[in-house]
């Protein structure tokens, strides 16, 4: 388990670090396209369509399974306090059972709309230029199986015992 846990680790952060480059050349690119335009009144072609299609999934996808690692997605726990350690290991399996359907379902519907950008090959159309936007329909189902993964590790980890 301890390998696992140590793969999980190094896949996480490696598609953090992903998303935190993309975020960075999203925050260039934009800071070079105002200045084209502002400067020199030339603005980079396809900087809406590059930011909405590329960064934005990429950055807000990958690092799903990095934030469920940290355990730093939102949480209420207004009933914690009161429950005995068995009572916690139980709703911490529970939340990672249902956190692993729901990240399962979600990988599903969104690789099956990944399959079908890609047989049609989902373009957008930019100053007559056909930029091709269905690799990053592949991002989420990837983003969401990852997360999905690394909750199949917590609910194990709560079944045993450990701390998570």
């Amino acid at each position: 388990m301890q390998a696992m846990e140590r793969l999980a680790d190094r896949v996480s952060q490696g598609l953090a670090l992903i998303g935190a480059v993309g975020l960075m050349a999203l925050l260039v690119h934009v800071a070079a396209e105002v200045l084209a335009r502002n400067l020199f009144s030339r603005p980079i072609p396809a900087t809406n369509q590059i930011v909405s299609h590329y960064y934005m999934v990429l950055i807000a996808f990958l690092p799903l399974a990095w934030v469920e690692r940290q355990g730093a997605m939102i949480s209420v726990e207004l009933t914690e306090g009161f429950m005995s350690p068995r009572m916690k290991r139980v709703s911490d399996f529970t939340v990672a059972v249902l956190a692993v359907l729901i990240y399962a379902a979600l990988a599903w519907v969104t690789w099956a709309d990944a399959v079908k950008a890609w047989r049609v090959g989902s373009f957008v159309d930019v100053l007559g230029h056909r930029l091709a936007i269905w690799p990053t329909y592949f991002l989420p189902p990837l983003g969401f199986a990852l997360a999905a993964l690394v909750m199949v590790m917590r609910g194990i980890s709560a079944l045993r015992g450990d701390d998570a």
